[in-house]
């Protein structure tokens, strides 16, 4: 049997949770049981929730060292620092040989003990920067849903812990196994894509009046044959002047940005329209059906289709 504990911390998200319990804490049938699961705090007695009740926790930090898998299910506000004896116990459940794992907020926890040091990780979007600012040792990808080095694994935001726990199941007990697992739960056993397709599209904070008219000509013509250039002509200057505010006014290139209101557009069109992919690529201007593909690959890190199943809006 494989034991998991979840470390939990006041106020805690009931949600992130939810998901460890849902996936490692479950006996199903037709499936023999693989895990065990409990709960630990620091100070065991009541936790407060963030859904308006407390829980019981009568565990202790020992139990982390017990187990196999050491889940963190978010860690809230996550800019407090977990207590010495936190990072103690966590540090030592994985120099045992214990997999550590977080799930969105649950990362700075990690980062805190020095158990991401030199390692790629993520957290939520929303968290990326400030986890990225204060250890800029930690590699931070605010797109990818998780990350997994084997013995420490983190995830991005709430529900895309329940992929990586799908993961790690899938990695322990095979792909039947977790595939099962997944049918109970009405749900995918893998999920396409990051967390930038669930992101909000760019928009620029603040704009220079010097650029704002043309920024506004140029996202009513995004179907049209609109390039660097033609941008650079109707504002009357040069490319190299044009790439230069650009610079200094929104912090990217006249072609970045281009490009990410096309891919903006094509969200839009393939949330709310039944138009072909060639459709849908032609109003972007982004010229064909597997154009669109390869950029929302590299930039979405999923395919028009899958999207549009995704987000498509309901009539």
């Amino acid at each position: 049997m494989h034991r998991v504990a979840a470390l939990v911390h006041p106020p805690q998200s009931t949600f992130e949770l939810g998901c460890v319990a849902q996936i490692f804490g479950i006996e199903r049938r037709g499936l023999p049981t693989r895990y065990t699961f409990e709960v630990c705090t620091e100070h065991p007695g009541p936790v407060a929730t963030h859904a308006g009740y407390d829980m019981l926790v009568t565990d202790g930090l020992d139990a982390l060292d017990r187990a196999d898998t050491v889940v963190v299910p978010g860690w809230l506000p996550a800019g407090e620092p977990p207590s010495p004896a936190v990072v103690r116990a966590l540090r030592r459940a994985h120099s045992r040989g214990a997999r550590v794992v977080s799930i969105c907020s649950g990362a700075f926890v990690l980062a805190h003990s020095g158990l991401l040091d030199g390692r790629e990780a993520t957290t939520h979007w929303g968290l990326a920067d400030e986890l990225a600012a204060r250890f800029p040792r930690v590699r931070v990808d605010a797109d990818v849903l998780y990350v997994d080095h084997g013995d420490v694994a983190t995830s991005a935001g709430a529900g895309a812990g329940i992929d990586l726990c799908m993961h790690l199941v899938r990695g322990d007990q095979g792909a039947g196994y977790a595939a099962h697992v997944a049918r109970t739960m009405v749900m995918p056993p893998h999920r396409e894509g990051g967390q930038s397709q669930y992101s909000a599209p760019p928009r620029p904070a603040q704009i220079d009046g010097t650029l704002a008219p043309l920024l506004e000509w140029a996202a009513a013509r995004l179907g049209e044959p609109v390039t660097v250039e033609t941008m650079a002509a109707h504002a009357g200057v040069s490319a190299r002047t044009l790439t230069r505010r650009f610079a200094d006014q929104l912090g990217t290139s006249p072609g970045r940005w281009l490009l990410a209101q096309r891919i903006a557009m094509a969200r839009d069109l393939l949330e709310s329209s039944d138009l072909p992919l060639d459709a849908v690529a032609r109003r972007a201007g982004l010229s064909s059906a597997t154009n669109l593909r390869r950029r929302f690959l590299t930039a979405l890190r999923t395919t028009p289709g899958a999207y549009r199943r995704t987000f498509r809006a309901t009539p």
